[in-house]
């Protein structure tokens, strides 16, 4: 989905995009060197680890499956940017890096700093009567 996404947002903002899919099924559409070669940028859009060794020289974005589905435009926008400007290397973009995301985060962190400063105790996990250890020990006694 994020490939047929970033694929269409592409040629809707007019830009040539290759994608090449790596998943279970194995590698599709796999680029070739040449197309590599002419690119102003590479998207990868993955939650898995990618070689990045084909794309040394380029400007690389990585981000998660997600922004590829979700933000698919964005992205695109992001990579023609960076070329413009004559970036090369790695750039890490993605839910982390917008506004709304970024201040959630800043928000979760002040609450976990209030947290570790109190006397108290930080709990983790959920309700200790339905975790594994007690439906095991009920289901035994």
């Amino acid at each position: 989905m994020a490939a047929e996404n970033l694929l269409q947002a592409g040629e809707r903002l007019g830009h040539d995009i290759d994608v090449e899919v790596q998943g279970a099924m194995g590698t599709q559409d796999e680029l070739s060197s040449d197309a590599i070669a002419e690119a102003d940028a590479v998207i990868i859009t993955s939650d898995t680890s990618v070689s990045r060794d084909r794309f040394d020289g380029k400007l690389v974005l990585k981000g998660t499956v997600k922004d590829g589905v979700n933000n698919a435009e964005a992205v695109v926008e992001k990579a023609v940017e960076l070329a413009e400007a004559g970036k090369t290397g790695s750039v890490t973009f993605g839910s982390g890096d917008d506004g709304e995301d970024a201040e959630a985060g800043a928000d979760a962190d002040d609450s976990s700093g209030d947290a570790a400063d109190s006397d108290e105790p930080v709990r983790r996990g959920g309700d200790p009567e339905k975790g594994l250890f007690a439906r095991l020990k009920k289901l035994f006694s």
